[in-house]
């Protein structure tokens, strides 16, 4: 095994233990209740679905017509702009102090919609693409809901016990994706260089940036569900993206595009939910305008 396959072999092993980790937190630390209840609101839902499968792809398209790529890289930026629901979601969404509830409900309904969404509008938008819808929902059912489910289970029958777990979870979760970042970026330092001269960095920037602000406009006014929509917008599900590009995309840069892409969100994501946390935090601790005594 050469180096370049080991430190791969760790980027493949932390996603998986971050993904996997992140999901029993959050189930650790959720009831069934708190995950359904936001996806009561049908306006919020409503609006969740047209930005992640309306308004991101036609981003992308606009993007296209703007910065002239070649075709490998329009591809990825095609399949990145039709999957939505990210295993990295409740992560940004906890560092940002936002809705965890909804954060997750989201989640798991910006996925369940791609797996049925991808399949049916990838051929129509990149002809002579095939998808099977199945390869793509086995590996999110089993590290997502699976690992969902049963934190759940455990949060439900046991409350004590779970929340130790998901402290300790949460925190394994928190050093996978480190690994994975600083491992990730090592590994894909030369794809990020060599994208630089051709526009694909920049047009990364764009379409995060303003699927970013997709989300944030349509969040409306409260502060922890806007933080969600917008996070939960420019996330885009890396792990499908990955499933489709390695499938029917094998010579070309599409599949070295998205890992670049996933990077790229997480550089980009990570501080960005970080601020929002920090800001979310000040704006809870401003303490109350002390009254004048009253005179006597």
């Amino acid at each position: 095994m050469t180096l370049t396959e080991f430190f791969t072999a760790i980027v493949k092993i932390s996603g998986l233990l971050f993904v996997v980790t992140s999901m029993l937190a959050m189930g650790l630390s959720l009831t069934l209740p708190m995950i359904i209840q936001p996806l009561k609101n049908a306006r919020l839902v409503v609006l969740a679905l047209l930005a992640n499968f309306v308004l991101v792809p036609a981003l992308a398209y606009l993007i296209l017509l703007v910065i002239p790529l070649e075709q490998s890289l329009q591809i990825g930026l095609i399949v990145l702009a039709t999957a939505a629901g990210a295993p990295f979601l409740p992560k940004l969404v906890q560092g940002a102090k936002g809705n965890i509830a909804f954060g997750v409900g989201l989640m798991v309904l910006l996925m369940i919609v791609t797996i049925i969404y991808l399949p049916l509008v990838l051929p129509l938008l990149l002809p002579g693409v095939s998808v099977n819808p199945w390869d793509i929902a086995k590996s999110l059912i089993v590290l997502m809901l699976v690992p969902l489910a049963i934190g759940l289970l455990i949060k439900s029958h046991s409350p004590e016990p779970a929340e130790h777990w998901q402290l300790l979870m949460s925190k394994l979760s928190s050093l996978f994706i480190l690994v994975l970042l600083v491992v990730g970026l090592g590994l894909n330092i030369s794809n990020i260089l060599d994208l630089i001269g051709t526009g694909g960095i920049l047009a990364l920037l764009a379409f995060i940036i303003g699927s970013l602000l997709i989300g944030f406009v349509l969040g409306g006014r409260e502060t922890g569900v806007r933080s969600v929509m917008g996070l939960g917008t420019a996330q885009r599900n890396v792990s499908a993206a990955i499933v489709v590009t390695a499938q029917n995309f094998t010579s070309g840069n599409t599949l070295a595009f998205v890992l670049v892409a996933a990077i790229v969100m997480l550089l980009i994501l990570l501080p960005t939910a970080k601020r929002l946390g920090a800001r979310a935090a000040a704006s809870t601790a401003e303490p109350a305008t002390p009254q004048a005594p009253s005179a006597k």
